[in-house]
């Protein structure tokens, strides 16, 4: 594969980046009102780029980008959920038209982490089967909008905690078991209208592709025991391989299925869903990682809860891997060798190209002098990037490498403290100022580091 075959890119996603709160007929998502502890900055203004786009894009285009992986706000493009916004589309339009023009693809994610706080309040969000059918209907209004200009497109981003996070997904449920019982359900129902959504676009646009992105676990054993070592498979396959399965061949992994049936967890799904779940393929998996999880099998006391839903689990317990460096905002760890033992499961279970579409560090930057000197973000890019070389000369299908993120987003739960971009913006989480556009020393690193190539080292 030549450098003109690897797509180098950036990441975003719409309610982290655009700010533009309610504007030009948006509608209220369900991560507009989750409750943000006072003093860290919301989605309201966010990094501003509703109003920065064409500096924004600029600045990917003098980086030397030629994919930009953000995604589409729906509650922006179909307030309700089930009307378009004309102004929404509008918006997006602008942004793939400039991205064209400046010869960088764009690669839009449908649902990342947001949708319309109307649909939880008509149809009980990703647990309603009409919320199924609005996803499919904006999925259509999508594809039909920007058919022939798109070539690849992002059904779920990061299913696995989508579907877990209330905060996201907008459905808060104050009983432990039925909260894990309605996060599996909303697991299927998200699974069903992936595959529905696969569905239309190959009627719209046979050219296009597309594919799932997932948050991809790899789970080390923490020593040779035997029971450890079934903890950290169990651990992957839970969390990893069980809904990937279900995007690429339309079922669930053996222990998975029997897991959740022991302790009374699988949803509901037709047999006229199964029909479905098995109808399409995916064209391409994208990967986000940042870094990787150490296991052990569970300990008597164990406490489970003050975990994330998805490793709230009895087959394995989350431990500390002494052997990775950490720091504030990475606490679980950096390891390369993760991302590459990641491209290599998924290609050996799935034989599906792949594109990296998150990969990032986290640091609380200072500006010194109008610089952010970063060379902690440089060493982690760098180190990521010498693995994903290594995979493609080995004959890993890796296309695509897109860190996160372009410029500083506000976090989920973090707002301007954590931040991840190539680029500063320069705001607080009280004050967001005029959210100007500093470009960090890995900015000009990975400008240098995408000319250079990926194969020519």
């Amino acid at each position: 594969m030549n450098n003109k075959q690897f797509l180098w890119g950036a990441s975003t996603s719409a309610f982290q980046a655009e700010g533009a709160y309610l504007e030009d007929g948006k509608g209220l998502a369900t991560v507009d009102i989750r409750n943000v502890p006072a003093g860290i900055a919301d989605t309201k203004i966010a990094s501003d780029h509703y109003h920065h786009w064409e500096e924004d894009i600029q600045a990917m285009k003098e980086l030397g980008l030629n994919v930009y992986r953000l995604s589409f706000s729906w509650s922006r493009i179909m307030p309700d959920g089930w009307h378009v916004n004309e102004k929404g589309l509008a918006f997006y339009e602008k942004i793939i038209d400039r991205c064209l023009e400046y010869g960088i693809e764009p690669l839009p994610t449908l649902y990342h982490f947001e949708m319309p706080q109307a649909l939880v309040d008509q149809h009980n969000g990703w647990l309603g089967r009409g919320t199924i059918d609005a996803y499919v209907k904006y999925a259509q209004i999508c594809f039909e909008r920007f058919q022939g200009r798109i070539r690849r497109w992002v059904t779920i981003n990061e299913q696995l905690i989508a579907g877990a996070a209330p905060d996201l997904h907008g459905l808060h449920c104050s009983d432990a078991e039925q909260a894990l019982k309605n996060m599996y359900q909303i697991y299927a129902n998200m699974s069903i209208a992936e595959k529905k959504a696969m569905i239309e676009l190959k009627k719209i646009d046979p050219q296009a592709q597309i594919g799932p992105v997932c948050a991809i676990q790899i789970v080390y054993p923490d020593s040779s025991d035997p029971e450890d070592v079934k903890a950290a498979m169990d651990a992957e396959e839970m969390m990893m391989y069980s809904l990937l399965d279900m995007s690429v061949s339309g079922r669930y992994p053996l222990k998975y299925t029997s897991y959740l049936k022991e302790y009374g967890l699988y949803p509901e799904i037709s047999e006229e869903d199964r029909k479905t779940l098995k109808a399409v393929r995916p064209d391409f998996i994208g990967i986000n990682y940042y870094f990787p999880l150490a296991v052990r099998h569970p300990q008597p006391g164990y406490d489970y809860s003050k975990l994330p839903p998805f490793w709230r689990c009895p087959l394995f317990e989350v431990v500390e891997n002494p052997h990775l460096e950490k720091s504030e905002w990475m606490p679980n760890g950096m390891d390369p060798e993760g991302l590459y033992l990641g491209i290599r499961k998924i290609y050996d279970r799935y034989h599906l190209p792949m594109i990296i579409t998150e990969n990032g560090m986290a640091y609380s930057d200072l500006v010194e002098e109008g610089k952010i000197h970063d060379p902690y973000r440089i060493a982690y890019l760098d180190a990521h990037i010498e693995k994903i070389r290594q995979a493609r000369l080995e004959g890993y299908p890796v296309f695509g490498y897109c860190p996160w993120s372009l410029f500083d987003l506000v976090s989920s739960h973090q707002g301007f403290a954590k931040r991840y971009g190539l680029i500063y913006v320069d705001r607080t989480d009280t004050d967001p100022k005029q959210c100007r556009r500093i470009p960090k020393d890995s900015y000009y690193w990975y400008q240098k580091r995408i000319k250079r190539g990926l194969e020519n080292d």
